[in-house]
């Protein structure tokens, strides 16, 4: 994980995201860099605009939030309001923290 956010400190920085660069930044943050582990990086985003990537990822969970009330408005219709109680309201959280690990894993 630290990988990736050391590429996406160094794209935001405006910096070349390259083997060196990475192992320099994981390295700063007090990480043992796995030279295996940057060159796999590195590979894997040869030929990816990083720019374009975190538009549409960041477009994705609005058009998914906002298609989620839409389909679930018939099915509520005829139903009672029931009250939320603190499980349901401490497992929709959790939800939403496991789709942020969807984006790096």
């Amino acid at each position: 994980m630290e990988y990736v956010y050391a590429a996406l400190l160094l794209h935001s920085a405006g910096k070349d995201v390259n083997e060196d660069g990475i192992k320099k930044v994981v390295e700063a943050s007090g990480v043992a860099a796995d030279e295996v582990r940057i060159k796999a990086l590195v590979a894997a985003l040869d030929g990816v605009d990083i720019a374009t990537v975190l538009s549409q990822a960041a477009a994705v969970p609005v058009a998914a939030a906002a298609a989620a009330p839409a389909a679930a408005a018939p099915a509520a219709k005829g139903a009672a309001k029931e009250e939320e109680t603190e499980e349901d309201k401490e497992a929709a959280e959790e939800s939403g923290v496991e789709g942020l690990g969807a984006l790096f894993g």
